[in-house]
C-alpha cells in the first residue's frame, strides 16, 4: 500500500520483512538483534557511514538517528523498488556490488554490512572491500547456522528447502564467521543475539 505519509511496500527481492514483522516471536528477537547491534556501534559518533546492502533502510534510518549529522550513504544491488524506500527515509543510496566498490580506500570510519554477506557469492571478496573502504569499526552481521535454519522450520517456513531462507547462498556457524572476518580485519567484539552472530572488526 502507498500514500500519504506511508512507505512503499517492500521490493520484491526481499522475500520476508523480519523487521516489520507482527509475529510475537519474531518481534522478540529483532528487538533483541536491535538491542545488541546499538550495543555495537561506536560511543563517540563517526564522520562517514557506508552502510553496504541497505535494503530499505530500516538499519541507516536508526544509525542516521543515533549520529545526527553524521555523513550516510549506503548502497545495495540494483532493484526497482529500493529508490522509492530510499527517498521516502531521507537516505542517499546508490547500486553497487559488494565485492567491487566504488569508493575510495578509507573512505569511511564505520562500515556497516548487516544481514547481507549470506547473499554474496564471494564473500571473502566483500569482507575484503569492506575492510579495504574503512577506517575504523566494521559491524557485520549474517544468520547463525544451522539454528536460522531449524528456527524457519519451526515456525513452517521453507519447509521445501528444509528452512533455508530463499537468497541465502552462504552459511555460517559462529566459528566459520570468525575466520572469514578474521582474514581481511582484527575482531574487536562478538555478540549473540539469537540466531545471528554479530561482529564488530577494526581493518
Amino acid at each position: 500500500m502507498t500514500g500519504p505519509g506511508l512507505l512503499p511496500p517492500v521490493p520484491t527481492g526481499n522475500s520476508f520483512d523480519k523487521y516489520g514483522s507482527t509475529h510475537p516471536l519474531e518481534r522478540a528477537m529483532m528487538a533483541g538483534f536491535l538491542r545488541r547491534f546499538d550495543a555495537a556501534l561506536p560511543r563517540h559518533a563517526p564522520r562517514r557511514v557506508l552502510e553496504v546492502g541497505m535494503g530499505e533502510g530500516v538499519i541507516a534510518g536508526r544509525v542516521r538517528d543515533r549520529y545526527p549529522g553524521t555523513s550516510f550513504v549506503g548502497v545495495d544491488l540494483p532493484d526497482d523498488g529500493l529508490p522509492a524506500q530510499w527517498r521516502a527515509r531521507a537516505l542517499v543510496g546508490a547500486f553497487a556490488d559488494a565485492g567491487r566498490l566504488p569508493f575510495p580506500d578509507g573512505a569511511a570510519d564505520l562500515v556497516l554490512a548487516i544481514e547481507v554477506l549470506e547473499h554474496v557469492e564471494d564473500p571473502d571478496a566483500a569482507v575484503a572491500e569492506l575492510a579495504r573502504v574503512g577506517t575504523g569499526h566494521l559491524v557485520l552481521s549474517v544468520p547463525l547456522e544451522p539454528l536460522w535454519r531449524a528456527g524457519n522450520m519451526v515456525r513452517g517456513r521453507y519447509l521445501a528447502d528444509r528452512g533455508n531462507t530463499p537468497g541465502h547462498i552462504q552459511h555460517w556457524s559462529r566459528r566459520g564467521f570468525l575466520r572469514l572476518v578474521s582474514r581481511h580485519a582484527e575482531v574487536l567484539g562478538v555478540f549473540r543475539p539469537l540466531p545471528w552472530t554479530l561482529v564488530v572488526a577494526r581493518p
